[in-house]
This record gives C-alpha cells, structure tokens and sequence, in this order.
C-alpha cells in the first residue's frame, strides 16, 4: 500500500512544479474561506480591476497614456457607482416596499383560486389541504417580514460596510490598473523560472475567464435593460425590480431563467389575470430568454467553455455553497480551472517521463 501511495506521490508529485501549484491552489483556498470578508474590498477591487482591464487596454490601443486610460477607467467606475446609489437603488427600494405590502392582498387572491381546485378536483385536493398550504405560506411569510423588520432595525453596520466599499474598492481599482505590470511582475518572481505547467494553465484560463466574466457582465447589462424596457412598455408592476431580476438570472446557467419566470408570470397574473396583456407580457418574456441564449450568448462568449451541462451545475451548487454570489458568478471559471488543471497535470508527467527515458 505504500509503495502504490509513493508511487502516486511520485508520478503527480515528482516535480517542483507541481508541488508548488498545489500548494498555491491549497493556500489560495484556505485564505478565501478563512479571510474571505476581511480581504472582501481586495477581492472585489481586483475583479472589478480585471472587468475594466479591457476598457484601459482599448484606450491605450488609441495613443492614450496608461495613467489616463486608467484614470478614465475608473471615474467610469466611480460615475456607475453614483448612478447606482443615487437613481437606481431609491426606485428599487420603493419597489421592493411595494410589492411587500401588496403580497397579503396577493395570498388571498391565490387561496380563491386555489379553493377552485377542491370543486373541480375533488378526488385529488381536499379544502383542507389547499388551507394547510396557505397557513404555512402565511407563517413563512410573517417570517420574512420580521426579518426584514430586524435587517432594518440593525442596518446601520450594513451602512458603514458599504461606505467602507465605495471609498476603498475604486482606490484598490486604480491601483491595481495603474500597476498591473509591476504586480504581475512581483508575483512572478517567487514562482520557478521554468513552469511550463503554469503557463499553459495561465494562457488557457487567462482569454477563457476574460471573455466570460467581460461577456457575463455586458450579459446581464444588456438582458436587465431589455426586459426594464419592455416590462414598463407593457406597464408591468414592479418593472425595474423584475427587470433586474431578469438580468441576474443569466449568472446561473440554465437555473436562473427557470427561477425568475415564477415572479414575472405572477405579478403579471395577479395585475391582469388571463388577458391578453398577461399573453404579451409571456411572450415578449419568452422572446427576451431566446434572444440571449441564440443570439447574446454567441456574440458575446467567443471562447466557448468546453464544460457539460452537468459540471456547470454541479459547479454552480459547489462553489455557490462555499462562496455564495460570487461563487456563482464565477462557476464556470472556476470549473473552467479545475478542468485546465487535471488537463494540465499529465503533460507535464508525461514530459518528465520523457526526459527519464
């Protein structure tokens, strides 16, 4: 059993390289789980540094200085951030308000309905199942309302958090973009001088994760502003709050469509009933989630993931249980790395092998 086990060890193992890319991905993750909130600013200030990196190298394709297209990168940044807080959040926050104190109205009219169900069904519902459903929704709504009743009460830690983000994360983006090279630089010069391994699963993953966290954000921009648009045409309640719902969804493959549907399809029910606006609002819905996954998704993800349905999946509930969004988020890279990894590993065996021989 030992020789099998020294074995392994010596097969996977045998090269200075290999062990030290184990351990930068082992210390990588124990630093993430382990100081994950308190290094959360860096965390997001070097990727949303990765996010604008494209926008600072097109403009220095255009004969700008690097100090100035960083610059300009990140007053970009900085007027998103004043849009977000001084426009978009205060009509969210008044949405949200909205549709918390039309959710009774919206339970009772969803227990008449379902109390159609014992008349027509008899032999399959009963009255007093259809009542034991609704008191349980009804607990679980009273729940919620004193958690958000206590989220506001103790929200003032919540505050200086996120004050604590908008003044520190845009001074860690400038940086990190102003000195991209130096820190790259810095970063290399502990590993080998020779790590034919890690370059190839740097040169793999480098133009994969960029394409797909750049083309996820433009995603979400774009789907979140098409369906705000055409849910206020059609005059839809709660339009903005459903719209960036729908934006949000395309972060999580093939899940996050299925879960928005219920909500939009819902306010949309109890707004017009079975009218033909409720029909307009299904099939411009149906128009939008096509669109985005026939045309968007081609255009924009032009190094496509070579990754199965099920190991997006199963990344997705893997790394959103360790991480939560940004886990999610970032699924399919992280999946993307372990597979550029495990595909990795046996070239460089393979040449130590070579070299023995």
């Amino acid at each position: 059993m030992l020789n099998i086990l020294r074995g392994w060890i010596d097969r996977y193992f045998g090269e200075e390289e290999a062990v030290l890319l184990a351990l930068i991905l082992v210390a990588s993750l124990l630093i993430i789980l382990t100081m994950g909130s308190v290094l959360a600013p860096a965390i997001a200030g070097l990727i949303i540094a990765f996010l604008l990196q494209g926008l600072v190298n097109r403009l220095t394709s255009w004969k700008l200085p690097h100090w100035g297209a960083v610059s300009i990168a990140t007053f970009v940044l900085i007027a998103l951030v004043a849009l977000f807080f001084l426009y978009l959040m205060p009509v969210l926050w008044q949405q949200a308000i909205r549709l918390v104190g039309e959710v009774p109205g919206m339970l009772t009219e969803w227990q008449r309905i379902l109390l159609l169900l014992p008349e027509q069904y008899p032999q399959l519902i009963t009255e007093h199942q259809i009542q034991e459903v609704m008191d349980s929704v009804g607990r679980e709504i009273g729940a919620l309302g004193q958690d958000v009743l206590s989220f506001s009460v103790s929200s003032l830690p919540l505050v200086a958090g996120v004050l604590l983000y908008v003044i520190l994360v845009p001074i860690l983006v400038f940086f990190f973009l102003k000195d991209s090279d130096n820190i790259l630089t810095w970063m290399a010069s502990f590993l080998p001088k020779q790590r034919p391994m890690m370059s190839q699963i740097w040169h793999e993953m480098n133009d994969q994760v960029a394409n797909y966290v750049r083309g996820k954000v433009i995603e979400i921009i774009v789907v979140g502003v098409v369906s705000y648009i055409s849910f206020a045409v059609l005059g839809l309640n709660y339009a903005l709050l459903l719209g960036l719902a729908v934006g949000l969804s395309v972060v999580i493959p093939y899940i996050g469509a299925a879960v928005v549907t219920l909500p939009v399809m819902m306010i949309g029910f109890f707004q017009w009933g079975l009218g033909n606006e409720f029909y307009w609002l299904f099939a411009v819905y149906c128009v939008i989630q096509a669109l985005d996954g026939n045309v968007l998704v081609p255009l924009l993800f032009s190094e496509a993931v070579n990754l199965h349905p099920v190991a997006i999946i199963l990344a997705v509930l893997i790394f959103g249980g360790l991480w939560g969004f940004w886990g999610v988020f970032f699924a399919i890279p992280l999946a993307t790395l372990v597979k550029a990894v495990f595909s990795a590993w046996p070239l460089a065996r393979s040449a130590a092998e070579a070299e023995l021989n």
